[in-house]
């Protein structure tokens, strides 16, 4: 869900609920006071308007007492004057929020109400003479909110008599009260109940995830990567969590990557070291042999120049090896790529190859089953430095042992042609092969200056070959020898439509 969404029921759920659950209460305990109403004060079927109306509730209520002074002022006005009778019909009336005010010949003789009702005698006396029911009563208004029920009575000494039956109509009856206070608990309630499960709700989709993310923040600050967070909460958030474990995932890699790499410079340079030494220090031995005179003869100063000449070369070819590793890191290898002649480029190779190898007592034989016409997009030099790295490192890994051979032989294999540099070495483990092409990977665990090299030079190969837009694999079988293969697209003419 997301937040927008989240914040409009929020705010239909703060208005509406409150508003629907009041007012179910209300009904609840409405019904329940109507019924209390219902016994107590003789109205049938109250309504909401009997809640508000006070006076029909008062007037209701003092309705017997109303028929008994009637009854007595029929058979015996004297109990009138018996000021302890009207004192004890008069704390019967107190409780039901009355009192009595009784007249003679226009003279107040007792009234039931610790103040004195000058305001209610003044206004009574203003009023036309009625006589209600027992039933009725009369309503003033102003500054007196009371209602009044009158009984007449005459003696043989009283001419004019009046009983007054006065109801303060603003006293709030306990079954209101009791509802209002029912209601107050009920809102309270319902306010409280609707706030926590927002409050939960809005924690649960925001404000938990938030926490969360703030955590894994500061476990990023302290270099700590090795957890994950999930993706919870509003939509929003959701998205944003996800995004937090992407970054999370890929400063991880980052970090990996960086440590890998750290390890394999550390390697190479290890590596470029101990393949730089041996050579200098072969130079610095013919030099100082020269130096000290012993190569007396020509025979043997031309080999010590000789030897001095190669092994200068190597290094060449190491600190070259290393140049291009770093361009290749970066993406920034120098390719000029030309139509090259298959035959012409491999027959030059092949006959540099020979030279090479039959220096270092390596057979060599050379099969090129290709047209001469067929063409390859490709740079010279890089598919050059591809075939000296595998044959390089094929005669580090043939024993000198017996007579050493490697078979160049190049296919045309459809659409591409195939080039296939064999060699009769120790061979290498099937679970080995997948990873001779890898940066440093070595099938021999330890590493001796018989076999020298930097542990790139097959990266390299198959960087090239990548590049090119073709491929390079191997087959082996141990004690036997290894191939390496490697294909190049042919180029191939589009025809102009005219």
């Amino acid at each position: 869900m997301k937040l927008k969404t989240r914040i409009i029921i929020s705010f239909f759920i703060i208005v509406l609920e409150p508003l629907i659950f009041t007012g179910l209460a209300f009904w609840a305990f409405s019904q329940y006071q109507f019924k209390a109403i219902e016994k107590q004060y003789g109205i049938e079927n109250p309504t909401y308007q009997s809640l508000s109306n006070t006076a029909e509730l008062v007037n209701n209520l003092t309705n017997e007492q109303a028929q008994l002074i009637q009854q007595v002022a029929d058979v015996e006005p004297e109990r009138f004057e018996n000021i302890q009778y009207l004192t004890e019909l008069n704390k019967e009336l107190e409780s039901m929020y009355s009192y009595l005010l009784v007249c003679e010949d226009r003279r107040i003789i007792y009234y039931g109400c610790e103040d004195y009702p000058s305001e209610l005698v003044k206004k009574l006396a203003k009023v036309p003479e009625f006589t209600m029911g027992t039933s009725d009563g009369m309503y003033l208004g102003g500054k007196v909110q009371a209602l009044v029920k009158r009984v007449d009575f005459h003696t043989d000494e009283v001419q004019e008599g009046s009983v007054f039956i006065v109801s303060n109509i603003l006293e709030t009856l306990p079954q209101i009260e009791e509802l209002f206070q029912n209601m107050l608990v009920a809102v309270i309630i319902i306010l409280s109940t609707t706030a926590l499960g927002l409050t939960w709700w809005i924690y649960r989709g925001v404000i938990s995830p938030l926490d969360k993310l703030r955590t894994a923040t500061r476990r990023i600050k302290e270099g700590n990567l090795d957890f994950s967070i999930s993706a919870e909460g509003v939509s929003e958030i959701a998205e944003l969590c996800q995004d937090f474990e992407d970054m999370r995932q890929r400063l991880k890699e980052n970090a990996e990557e960086k440590i890998e790499f750290d390890r394999e410079s550390k390697e190479l340079i290890s590596n470029i070291s101990h393949d730089l030494k041996t050579p200098i220090t072969a130079v610095k031995g013919y030099v100082e042999g020269i130096m000290d005179g012993v190569a007396n003869t020509p025979e043997k100063m031309e080999r010590y120049i000789k030897t001095i000449y190669n092994k200068a070369n190597e290094m060449d070819r190491l600190i070259n090896e290393l140049t291009f590793y770093s361009k290749m890191d970066t993406n920034k290898i120098p390719y000029t790529f030309n139509k090259i002649s298959v035959t012409e480029f491999f027959d030059d190779c092949a006959e540099d190859l020979k030279m090479e190898l039959d220096s270092k007592n390596v057979e060599f034989s050379y099969s090129n089953y290709v047209e001469p016409e067929v063409l390859v997009i490709a740079d010279a030099e890089q598919i050059k430095r591809v075939v000296n790295n595998i044959v390089s490192n094929s005669l580090k890994y043939t024993s000198a042992d017996k007579t050493r051979r490697i078979n160049l032989r190049v296919k045309d294999v459809g659409d591409f042609i195939q080039v296939e540099i064999e060699d009769n070495g120790k061979g290498i483990a099937a679970k080995d092969l997948p990873n001779i092409f890898d940066r440093f990977y070595r099938t021999d665990s330890s590493r001796n200056s018989s076999k020298g090299g930097s542990g790139i030079g097959l990266s390299i190969v198959k960087k090239i070959m990548e590049d090119h837009g073709g491929k390079v694999w191997a087959t082996s079988k141990e004690n036997i020898g290894t191939v390496m293969y490697f294909v190049l697209r042919k180029y191939q003419e589009v025809p102009v439509n005219e």
